[in-house]
């Protein structure tokens, strides 16, 4: 996966972990590996914190966001484009066999 799609802003789908099948809005890059994420957690309930770019999928959607924005800013961007309830939507992921 191009690591130039991950950047601030792009929203991705989580696959692996308690959040599997939950949206997630990158916020920063950590290094070539991991990314910060956060939901928010008002929102759908993920958590902000560290994850490996390996267990994201991300999408077409994006939002304008600053990188390291707070949660806040997250959320007040995701309602001014209007992505509120594509957001709270779950995506199922079937485990691999």
């Amino acid at each position: 996966m191009p690591r130039d799609v991950l950047r601030p802003g792009r929203i991705c789908v989580i696959t692996r972990g308690r959040d599997r099948g939950k949206k997630c809005v990158i916020v920063g890059i950590l290094d070539d590996f991991n990314v910060l994420i956060t939901g928010p957690k008002e929102l759908n309930g993920v958590k902000r914190g560290k994850k490996n770019i390996l267990h994201l999928f991300p999408l077409n959607e994006t939002i304008r966001i600053r990188a390291n924005a707070k949660d806040e800013t997250v959320l007040s961007a995701i309602e001014k484009s209007e992505l509120k309830k594509f957001m709270t939507e779950l995506i199922r992921i079937e485990k691999p066999r």
